[in-house]
């Protein structure tokens, strides 16, 4: 008989895996605009939509979906599988950690072994989205450009895991506030006005600290997520110019100003 931590796990396997099906299908063409504006190709989102619709058609906001699509579904069923399995350990050590960092602890771990399991493919994704004027049709596919990485790059730090240190960053940030905000949220308000109890407004409040949590993580993420297109993308000269998270971050930040990681941020919003 299942005892009950596999049977939620299972639940928890099958839920991520649809909804991360349902989401890439959604987003992409807002992730491929967002990558070419952090590396650099375009100043502003409207811009890039403009040029990529006369120059690409529509199909070219789907360029590089194919790595995404793959390992989405069982990248979010791993997460909520492996946030449940951390969220036990660190609960189980209570004696041992203050309540409120079990959530942010499980969640930071869930998030590096998510940035692990996703670098390569975040690796052939961004190299496919960043091929401007070819049409959809005439690009090589995500599996030949795979293994054209591996053939002139090998696995490691130059080839398919280019780009693994702001992915862990970038995935363990976002996961650690993520899960940490929403559930200690969750928790403290709900002992403190016992919404939960009304199914109704109990939907609508976690919707809320779902939203609120995901903007925190998402602000915490964003130069992560920008030195990691920097790094994984077509850089400004021949040599490489950008190998490590903070060194990018650096640069970034001298040659455009110390805002400018989130002038990325605000591009996807005032375009």
């Amino acid at each position: 008989m299942p005892n009950k931590w596999t049977e939620d796990s299972s639940k928890h396997f099958i839920a991520g895996g649809l909804a991360g099906i349902i989401e890439v299908c959604i987003a992409h063409p807002f992730d491929c605009m967002k990558t070419r504006v952090q590396i650099g190709q375009y100043n502003r989102i409207i811009e890039c939509l403009k040029s990529t619709i006369k120059n690409e058609g529509f199909s070219g906001f789907y360029k590089g979906l194919w790595p995404p699509l793959i390992i989405e579904t069982p990248k979010r069923a791993i997460k909520f599988t492996s946030f449940d399995f951390f969220r036990r350990a660190f609960c189980a050590a209570d004696q041992y950690l203050p309540e409120w960092t079990r959530f942010s602890l499980a969640g930071l771990f869930t998030g590096l072994t998510e940035a692990l399991l996703v670098c390569p493919f975040e690796v052939v994704k961004v190299r496919l989205q960043s091929e401007l004027n070819i049409p959809l049709s005439m690009q090589k596919s995500w599996n030949s450009i795979a293994l054209q990485i591996i053939r002139e790059r090998g696995f490691g730090t130059n080839g398919l895991y280019l780009g693994v240190g702001p992915n862990l960053w970038r995935h363990g940030v976002w996961n650690s506030c993520y899960f940490g905000i929403y559930h200690n949220l969750r928790s403290f308000l709900s002992n403190s006005f016992s919404t939960e109890n009304d199914q109704k407004i109990g939907l609508f409040f976690r919707f809320s600290i779902a939203s609120f949590s995901a903007i925190i993580a998402n602000l915490a993420n964003i130069p992560f997520d920008v030195a990691k297109s920097r790094i994984q993308g077509p850089q400004p000269s021949k040599d490489r110019y950008y190998f490590t998270t903070w060194q990018t971050i650096s640069l970034v930040q001298q040659h455009q100003g110390f805002l400018s990681i989130y002038r990325f941020f605000s591009k996807l919003f005032f375009i």
